[in-house]
């Protein structure tokens, strides 16, 4: 191995049934160095980081360990650790019921005539954690500390283990902006020491504040690696999206939008803890707003604290000027608004019903359970939206299960038409289908906004957003950051969602 080089994986191959998850991976760790490890969802990264650790086998390629002549291979995190790579992940898995020293010492206890040596014990976990500035004690059980502390504590036991390698999975997620202040610290103090830091992230501004340098990987191939300083966000964002940010082709004709006047969705201040930071967001009659950002930017949840899926800590939401509360999706319901969730098969679809009775799902639930729909009403609902949205199967008695991914989509949609809602977030409406389907679904977009219908539309696709869209809402880190109205284009969408000056 090269001198300074900690770890290099070489051609890492793996498949599951029907995916190649990772084509030929390369990945290249020095000593002090903090390495992002970048990519959308589906990329990669987290496959990558299990192959390391032991969590999954793999068919091809060579893992290289400094200290070790040979190519290693992983069977478990436990021989990972071994071998000096550790992994903290955004869960925490300590006891919270023991003390931070025995946390730190669990299952490697010192030990006299036989019995854990506590007084040693203590005195090595405080001598720990003083020399990484935690500042906690550490007779104290670990519950009555925060998640950021915990994690901290979590990477102590780690570095105590002489990990050469320390992987950080998504760690600052729950954290808020001083604590993550305190893990940044943390990590350059580590950093000094010689270790080297794999941080798994997909907070832009973090990335840029803490790393050295960083690998971006899209649908399991390695698109590159790049010092910090030579890789503008923009670039970053476009490498990550596999999109050319100097294509400025609109798909959408200026004639397609409108001025819209009558307000339908005015929330002010509207935040939830750990999610989304205060946003604002106007939303007229007959308009179709994007949600845009890379992923975990906070688009579903924005949708959700709207629609009360989650429920808003502050703020306040006005429906057709009138102030209102509300506490659960029902609510939201009875007060017109729709909501299709990016994750169908958990949240959409009942497999084991027919496509009629998952049409009826939702106006069954805006009834009541005493006002049950008649079987008249719901075969002339089902038979209306299986047509208007043509979903392709022989009966409207099929069970959801046997359609295809796209009609499955599709009855969704049609479910949440059959309430006649004034206002439809529609999350993700066509991922994993065909390109036929996802037309088609578009088409619907454009056609209901024409019927006077508000729309929410969220989209990982930055083409079919300037294709369906009236006006963007940009958000970055759980924070709205901007909208964009006029020249809506790859280029002017993937300089907000990177933020900062573009040249950075």
């Amino acid at each position: 191995m090269e001198n300074g080089v900690v770890l290099t994986m070489r051609g890492i191959t793996k498949t599951f049934p029907g995916v190649k998850a990772l084509g030929g991976v390369d990945f290249t760790l020095r000593k002090g160095e903090i390495h992002a490890l970048m990519g959308e969802n589906g990329a990669g990264k987290s496959t990558l980081i299990k192959v390391l650790t032991g969590v999954y086998d793999f068919e091809n390629g060579e893992i290289h360990v400094e200290g070790i002549d040979s190519p290693i291979i992983n069977h478990s995190t436990q021989e990972a650790q071994n071998r000096g790579i550790s992994t903290v992940y955004q869960e925490v898995n300590l006891c919270p019921n023991l003390t931070v020293a025995e946390n730190l010492f669990i299952g490697r206890e010192p030990k006299k005539f036989g019995l854990i040596d506590w007084k040693t014990m203590n005195k090595k976990a405080q001598q720990i954690i003083d020399d990484l500035d935690i500042g906690i004690d550490v007779t104290v059980t670990l519950e009555n500390y925060s998640v950021a502390l915990q994690q901290m504590v979590a990477i102590a036991r780690a570095v105590d283990m002489e990990s050469k390698v320390l992987i950080l999975d998504e760690p600052t997620s729950s954290l808020d902006d001083n604590e993550v202040e305190k893990l940044f610290g943390m990590m350059n103090r580590l950093k000094e020491q010689g270790v080297g830091i794999i941080f798994v992230t997909h907070f832009l501004e973090q990335v840029y504040a803490v790393c050295d340098r960083i690998t971006v990987l899209r649908n399991g191939e390695l698109v590159g690696e790049y010092p910090i300083a030579e890789l503008p966000r923009v670039e970053l964002v476009a490498k990550m999206m596999g999109k050319n940010f100097d294509d400025l082709a609109s798909i959408k004709d200026a004639d397609d939008t409108c001025i819209k006047d009558e307000l339908i969705i005015d929330a002010n201040g509207l935040s939830h803890k750990g999610k989304i930071k205060p946003f604002d967001l106007e939303i007229h009659k007959g308009e179709v707003i994007g949600l845009t950002g890379l992923l975990g930017s906070g688009r579903s949840e924005l949708a959700r604290a709207i629609y009360g899926a989650d429920k808003a800590q502050t703020g306040t939401l006005k429906v057709n000027g009138k102030e209102v509360k509300i506490n659960a999706p029902i609510d939201a319901m009875k007060l017109g608004m729709g909501f299709l969730p990016d994750d169908r098969k958990a949240e959409g679809v009942i497999a084991d019903l027919s496509i009629r009775e998952n049409i009826i799902l939702a106006l069954q639930a805006k009834r009541g359970v005493f006002k049950l729909i008649p079987r008249k009403e719901q075969e002339r609902l089902a038979e209306k939206y299986i047509k208007e949205i043509q979903v392709k199967t022989a009966s409207m008695e099929t069970p959801i299960s046997q359609l295809s991914g796209g009609n499955q989509q599709k009855v969704i949609i049609g479910r949440w038409l059959a309430t006649n809602p004034d206002f439809l977030i529609l999350d993700e409406p066509t991922r994993g289908i065909d390109i036929g389907t996802k037309t088609e679904i578009q088409k619907l977009v454009v056609k209901l906004a024409k019927e006077g219908k508000s729309v929410i539309f969220i989209s990982s696709e930055i083409e079919e957003m300037i294709r369906t869209c009236d006006r963007m809402v940009v958000l970055r880190d759980g924070m709205k950051v901007g909208e964009i109205s006029e020249d809506i284009t790859q280029a002017t969408i993937m300089k907000a969602i990177a933020g900062g000056d573009s040249n950075e």
